[in-house]
């Protein structure tokens, strides 16, 4: 996987958390899918009120409708790779909302195989100083 930084398009997908691909969820169908197709990284967002196209309101204070919660999956690589991505989408989302915004990468960080924590912090290792180890 490259490393990611500077200009990257974001796909958010707005669906509802009962949504079925194939009697998986999904939201879980599309985040697999893109991590298959090598995207950056995949994220699951669970909302906790919202309504759509069809105005009908979702909100975990009415019992009956707790169990469609609102969804968004946000995807973000390089312009190339997201839209390269999209006919995926095509069919499984049958309802919902699609969208892609420009942004900017500002970190984008993973545990490398040195140890080293997300964000450039050390895990348990210190110096006689008591300051993290270079």
């Amino acid at each position: 996987m490259s490393r990611l930084g500077g200009p990257a398009l974001r796909l958010t997908v707005l669906i509802g958390e009962g949504d079925r691909w194939h009697h998986r969820p999904l939201y879980s169908e599309i985040v697999h899918r893109a991590r298959a197709a090598g995207l950056a990284g995949a994220s699951v967002f669970r909302g906790i009120e919202g309504f759509g196209a069809s105005s009908l309101v979702h909100t975990t204070r009415l019992l009956s409708l707790s169990e469609d919660l609102p969804v968004a999956v946000v995807i973000v690589d390089e312009e190339e790779r997201v839209r390269a991505f999209l006919p995926q989408l095509d069919g499984m989302v049958a309802e919902g909302l699609v969208l892609l915004d420009r942004c900017e990468v500002v970190t984008y960080a993973g545990r490398g195989s040195d140890g080293r924590e997300p964000g450039g912090g050390d895990r348990g290792r210190e110096s006689d100083g008591g300051e993290p180890a270079e």
